[in-house]
């Protein structure tokens, strides 16, 4: 009578059996390994934690020390800044409007009266607010009104904003101090960064003209005639516009 083997019994040879010897022994050294290195990993944080725990808390101090200094420092801090920023903003606007009485009200929107802040005091008791900061701007060109080209400087350099229309107008008002403190050189980088910065139907074609007169008066006729031809090619609508023909003249005749 046949006797039949049972598939799957054994090996089928020794070479077959030593393979799987092999992938035996690997993964328990994989294991092994594995084992020790969270051994090692566990016996570090124990003889670390105290140092990993202060970290922890140093982290977490921080963390809720900035969310309580935003939420019970800062956030007052800005609403009375922008409270404040009311009073010497509408004595700034009343001046702009005011052909006689200017410098007076100015004076006032700068050092404040009847007991409430200027923009000066604004910016050196509120810094680092956005209140401060527009202080700055609205300081600086109080004073470049009231001819005090210096001061318009300083304060108007402390001024940023990415605003497509604040901002160029601040670089364009250190580019009007510069000019008017026989300057024309940093009055042209001024108005190049001006409008520069960004480009729009009011700020654009304004710097463009600036920048083009102030390139004919230290005789770079070429880059004026370049700033006018924009004006004419780009912004035909605008006020700077309306006598472009003759400044692109003035340019082509100068060469």
């Amino acid at each position: 009578m046949a006797t039949y083997k049972k598939r799957g019994s054994k090996p089928k040879n020794k070479e077959e059996g030593k393979k799987f010897d092999v992938h035996e022994s690997t993964t328990a050294e994989v294991f092994s390994t594995l084992d020790q290195s969270a051994s090692r990993t566990e016996e570090w944080v124990a003889k670390n934690q105290n140092y990993i725990l202060g970290v922890i808390g140093v982290i977490a101090v921080g963390v809720l020390g900035y969310l309580a200094y935003n939420q019970f420092v800062q956030k007052p801090k800005e609403a009375d800044a922008t409270n404040e920023l009311l009073y010497p903003q509408r004595y700034f606007e009343q001046a702009l409007n005011n052909g006689t009485a200017k410098d007076s009200l100015f004076m006032i929107a700068l050092d404040g009266a009847d007991g409430k802040y200027g923009f000066l005091d604004i910016i050196n008791e509120y810094s680092g607010t956005k209140a401060s900061n527009l202080a700055n701007y609205s300081a600086g060109m109080a004073y470049l009104n009231m001819q005090k080209y210096q001061e318009a400087i300083d304060h108007l350099e402390d001024f940023s904003s990415d605003d497509a229309i604040l901002g160029p107008l601040a670089k364009g008002g250190i580019g009007d101090a510069f000019m008017q403190l026989g300057q024309p050189e940093d009055a042209l980088g001024y108005y190049e960064k001006a409008l520069n910065l960004s480009k729009n139907q009011y700020t654009t074609p304004k710097f463009l003209h600036k920048a083009g007169l102030t390139a004919l008066k230290l005789k770079q006729k070429e880059k004026a005639l370049q700033y006018f031809q924009r004006i004419k090619d780009e912004y035909s609508a605008s006020d700077e516009a309306r006598s472009i023909d003759a400044f692109i003249g003035m340019a082509r005749s100068s060469n």
